[in-house]
């Protein structure tokens, strides 16, 4: 099962690392969601390595399709929410 672990680290910031490994790591990244604004219209997108894609069954990339379907509404939507409350008119470039 996978687990979630911070980039940053713990909660002090340090760097964590397993008992008994090396420090020299390899991080390669898997999915990605970006939230960005233009004006007033926000947007969501999510991409997966493409190697991971072609491994995956169509079973399970219709489920991995549906959940990150899900989070990137649940993470637009906040980020919206955010973005509206820090800056609620966002300036014009006109």
């Amino acid at each position: 099962m996978a687990r979630a672990t911070s980039p940053l680290g713990d909660s002090n910031g340090n760097p964590t690392q397993a008992a008994g490994t090396e420090s020299h790591t390899k991080d390669v990244e898997l999915l990605r969601v970006l939230v960005s604004r233009r004006g007033t219209q926000d947007d969501a997108q999510w991409a997966i390595h493409p190697q991971l894609k072609l491994d995956l069954l169509p079973q399970e990339w219709q489920e991995v399709t549906d959940l990150m379907a899900k989070v990137t509404g649940i993470v637009g939507t906040r980020f919206s929410q955010v973005l509206t409350q820090a800056d609620p008119e966002p300036s014009s470039n006109a």
